[in-house]
């Protein structure tokens, strides 16, 4: 049995690894694999099979519409390997997590296909022996159903109100499900949701709980507090009544220690994390409390180090001089360095310092030279100055020894009279002076050189000019030009916003000071006068195209800067509407300026003295910027009014983007106001 069993597991391990590689093949192994890991297969097949379910099931890389499709067929599956009540725990814990991963897109298929009563009634099934196992089964089956539970609560919990235009971004919940329905009318979910809410809440408020299912409750806690807003001030106000240092007391053994400190410590974490996603909340001053309140009970029961006595006040370095002193001990801490020994010394002699046979004997040059380093530094960061200091002076005063003991005899004879003479000389030498020579006789002497002496007089040197780059590939143009951009808008965020009493109106100097303001008509001024220039700038009467022309391409500045502003404009367009407004302005009159002559916007591209004119800029970019904003704008938004408001000039292709809106039924009064 043994010897089949990995047989048919190492078949279906390879099937998994297939699937692992190319997710496109769920679809083919999962159907093929169902059969194999029946109810009635062997226990290490049904392990695996299980197993593989709950894995396949989380896997990212698999679609939720494959999830969707395969989660109807599995559910029969599941639903057998749950029914008998001895199943093999591992079994069971792996099946519910499938389950738990598999309710969302089972949940999404019922939504759309109201006729499919088989398939609901199967998961209805699985949820139901899912909620019996929760209070009754081993810690392990409880806390994979506490997931189950989480997630059955934030799907049937209504979440943000879909899409219709974008199914396939909507997330699943049950605002999505319609109030007559047949299978799962949210009038009947939405009181089981809030049902087994309250069922997990239930274990702050036990006076025995183990800190394992807290634990988890907390950590599913975090994710439904996230995900569902209308429901987290409810969570927060179970967790803020939970006190998990109320069963602490001193003495405790170390496993029980550990399981409080646990839930205190998940306590805090997701108190803290919901704290930074609503800091201005009403529930913001009851978690700072609370949080102040664990964090002295955690110093005042868990914290023993404030409490230790501390160290005895006594020298560190020498020796106390109210003890008596041990004999053969150095004094005042200062190692003895044995003397050499007579006769040739090594190098390695001359540098040992200990008096360690063992450490003597130890043989180095096994060990990697990096290994060495890494040893040393961070010894040496750790060694006495002074010891250091005094085994060097050592080391000097072996060195000048031996010194002396190898110069020859006659040589130091020659050395100590030497200078005996030159002590004895000091006193009567007198060095000679020659007198200086003054300008004049310099000139004069040099006058009398032969010609072949006298130094060259056109000692000027050329003129020095440095040699021309190499020319730029388009890419490296592009690359450069893209990084200049980007520095210019880095100015963005670091300079401060304009201060309230600036002057505004028409006699204000654009651009006068070093605010954001003057920032944005640079930028919005680069963007627009990067283009080719008015005829009558130019001196010859043609066009001058501020372009890099790189062989047959040519890399455009001011569209650089376009497409950047747009990208900048739509990160947060609501606060940066004030500078989409100012840019369209200038490129509306830029246009002007250079179409100047009846006809020309219409004509245009067009040919003028010898350069070409590209299109008009204005309209493009309006209408980019308008469909960038037009999807996130809901019906009470004033920034569309502002921005028709406020731009120069209002197209008919305009006009018929602001008329699209008016398809969708919750933006219809948005659409009639901007018109």
């Amino acid at each position: 049995m043994a010897a089949e069993a990995a047989a048919t597991i190492t078949q279906l391990e390879a099937a998994r690894q297939v699937v692992l590689t190319d997710a496109t093949h769920y679809g083919a192994v999962i159907p093929g694999v169902l059969p194999i890991i029946g109810a009635n297969a062997l226990l290490d097949v049904r392990r695996w099979g299980a197993d593989f379910l709950a894995e396949s099931f989380a896997s990212t890389a698999l679609s939720l519409q494959a999830k969707e499709s395969l989660g109807i067929q599995v559910l029969p599956l599941m639903h057998e390997l749950l029914e008998p009540p001895s199943q093999d725990e591992a079994i069971v814990k792996s099946i519910i997590q499938a389950a738990a991963s598999s309710y969302g897109p089972v949940f999404r298929h019922i939504t759309n296909n109201p006729q499919n009563s088989q398939t609901w009634a199967w998961m209805s099934a699985i949820k139901a022996n899912i909620l019996k196992r929760l209070d009754t089964d081993a810690i392990g089956v409880r806390i994979c159903c506490i997931k189950f539970v989480q997630r059955v609560v934030q799907i049937q919990t209504p979440g943000v109100v879909p899409d219709p235009r974008r199914p396939e971004q909507n997330e699943i919940s049950s605002a999505a499900v319609s109030r007559d329905h047949p299978l799962i009318p949210p009038s009947r979910l939405e009181p089981e949701a809030s049902g087994l809410l309250d069922r997990l809440l239930s274990v702050f408020f036990e006076d025995q709980s183990d800190a394992l299912l807290i634990d988890a409750t907390l950590n599913g806690f975090a994710i439904l507090a996230r995900a569902r807003p209308a429901i987290a001030p409810k969570i927060v106000s179970a967790v803020l009544s939970f006190n998990p240092l109320k069963n602490a007391r001193p003495g405790l053994p170390p496993k029980e220690k550990v399981r409080i400190q646990s839930m205190e410590r998940t306590t805090s974490a997701f108190l803290l994390n919901y704290t930074r996603k609503n800091m201005n909340g009403p529930l913001a001053g009851r978690i700072a409390t609370q949080l102040n309140r664990l964090k002295q009970q955690r110093i005042e029961l868990f914290d023993d180090i404030s409490r230790k006595r501390g160290l005895p006040v006594e020298p560190t370095d020498g020796l106390d001089s109210a003890k008596r002193v041990r004999l053969g001990a150095p004094v005042n801490g200062r190692p003895r360095f044995p003397p050499l020994l007579p006769g040739p010394v090594s190098v390695a002699q001359l540098y040992t310092l200990t008096e360690d046979d063992a450490l003597k004997s130890f043989d180095v040059k096994p060990i990697p030279i990096d290994l060495v380093v890494k040893i040393t530094l961070p010894v040496l960061s750790r060694i006495d100055p002074g010891h250091l200091d005094e085994a060097i002076n050592a080391i000097r005063s072996r060195y000048l020894d031996l010194g002396r003991q190898q110069q020859p005899p006659q040589a130091q004879t020659v050395v100590s009279t030497q200078t005996h003479l030159d002590v004895e000389d000091d006193d009567d030498y007198e060095p000679e002076f020659e007198p200086m020579e003054d300008n004049e006789q310099i000139i004069n002497k040099m006058d009398a050189l032969p010609a072949e002496d006298k130094p060259e007089e056109n000692l000027a040197l050329g003129p020095f000019r440095l040699a021309q780059p190499p020319p730029m590939t388009y890419d490296e143009a592009e690359q450069l030009g893209k990084g200049a951009i980007t520095r210019v808008f880095s100015m963005m965020n670091k300079l401060e916003e304009p201060s309230k009493n600036a002057k505004h109106g028409l006699n204000r100097l654009a651009g006068s000071g070093y605010d954001k303001d003057a920032w944005v008509t640079v930028i919005t001024r680069l963007a627009t006068r990067a283009c080719p220039s008015a005829p009558e700038d130019a001196s010859d009467g043609s066009l001058e195209d501020k372009t890099i022309t790189l062989g047959t391409q040519e890399y455009h500045l001011g569209d650089g800067i376009r497409e950047t502003l747009w990208k900048f404009i739509i990160e947060d367009f609501r606060h940066r509407i004030d500078i989409a407004i100012t840019w369209l302005n200038e490129e509306w009159y830029n246009d002007r300026i250079l179409y100047s002559q009846p006809g020309d916007m219409e004509a245009a591209p067009l040919t003028r003295q010898g350069a070409t004119i590209p299109k008009p800029n204005y309209e493009k970019w309006v209408l980019k910027l308008l469909d960038a904003i037009i999807p996130y704008l809901d019906s009470n938004d004033k920034v569309l009014v502002r921005f028709l408001g406020e731009i120069p000039e209002i197209s008919q292709t305009v006009l018929d983007r602001v008329k699209n809106m008016a398809r969708d039924p919750d933006r219809v009064t948005l659409a009639v106001k901007a018109i």
